[in-house]
């Protein structure tokens, strides 16, 4: 069941996922367009996300934006509610923050991301090239993970209470918890016509899945369910972004993840694990959670003779 708009400002509007903005030429949202989805999404009983660009919009267009509750993805803090950045340099905020980076990214700048998990309320990490992951590439982000581990570690021993969406996400989830793009949540272009989610906008405009004027029409909309995915309803890399994007991108098919993000997922669970175990020696921490379990593969597609 639907739950979210996700609604484009500009063209140029920031890209807080997996996916590249190529747009460079602002193009504002019709007000009456705006004012459309707002009305779109209050008979539908939407929570509505805009996604704003790197400008400063209209004062008629901020009065409009305020009419309704809602939240923001800025690419910049101020009045963001979600603070999107490609900066390792400059993270430090009470709100949550997104870092969008690549993998040669993540591993150059891994001192300072260690040092900004203790300075962000939330700091979730978006890979911008998860599909360019070879063996080696693992290795090092399996090597990286260990060592933020560590980090965050300390810092509950100290007393506080960082989230890293790579590593403590899984500690707290009790069933998946991804992206549903197509399913809980639709995003609203400035063409006045609904996408999957962003990427499938920016992918290719034409790849729409209704209008504000004549409504959804979703093809095969059961597919973007988690009990229509047969590899991710026996998983419990609850954590995974299970990218619906990402999944057509590398194999043609919305409900099944590449390898590349099954193994990837899959380190991030056994580093939570280890992280888990760790903070208990501690003392007492999410006693209400079960025991992550120990397992002996990295793509669930390599375990599926166990599938029930």
């Amino acid at each position: 069941m639907l739950q979210y708009l996700i609604l484009l400002l500009d063209d140029t509007s920031t890209s807080f996922c997996h996916y590249e903005n190529p747009k460079t030429e602002r193009r504002l949202i019709p007000v009456e367009t705006l004012r459309q989805g707002i009305r779109f999404s209050m008979m539908e009983n939407l929570m509505i996300q805009y996604v704003y660009p790197d400008y400063e919009l209209p004062q008629d267009y901020q009065d409009v934006i305020e009419s309704i509750d809602h939240s923001k993805i800025k690419p910049q803090k101020e009045d963001a509610d979600v603070w999107v950045t490609d900066k390792v340099e400059c993270l430090s905020s009470d709100i949550p923050v997104v870092l969008r980076i690549d993998k040669e990214g993540l591993l150059a700048h891994e001192q300072g991301i260690a040092e900004a998990i203790g300075k962000v309320s939330r700091l979730n990490i978006v890979l911008t090239d998860v599909e360019t992951f070879m063996e080696e590439d693992f290795t090092h982000y399996k090597s990286l993970l260990g060592k933020l581990s560590s980090s965050l570690e300390q810092l509950y021993v100290d007393g506080k209470t960082p989230q890293l969406n790579l590593l403590t996400d899984r500690m707290m989830l009790k069933q998946m918890n991804n992206c549903r793009a197509g399913d809980t949540t639709i995003t609203l272009a400035p063409n006045g016509k609904f996408y999957v989610c962003p990427a499938f906008y920016y992918e290719d405009p034409s790849d729409s899945i209704g209008d504000l004027e004549n409504g959804l029409d979703i093809m095969n909309k059961q597919l973007y369910r988690l009990d229509h995915a047969p590899i991710c309803s026996h998983c419990d890399a609850w954590q995974c972004k299970r990218c619906i994007w990402l999944n057509r991108k590398t194999t043609l098919e919305v409900n099944t993840p590449s390898h590349e993000q099954c193994v990837l997922a899959h380190l991030e669970r056994n580093a939570s694990r280890d992280l888990l175990n760790n903070i208990r020696k501690h003392g007492t921490f999410l006693p209400e959670q079960e025991e992550i379990k120990e397992i002996d593969y990295l793509d669930p597609f390599d375990n599926r003779d166990e599938w029930q």
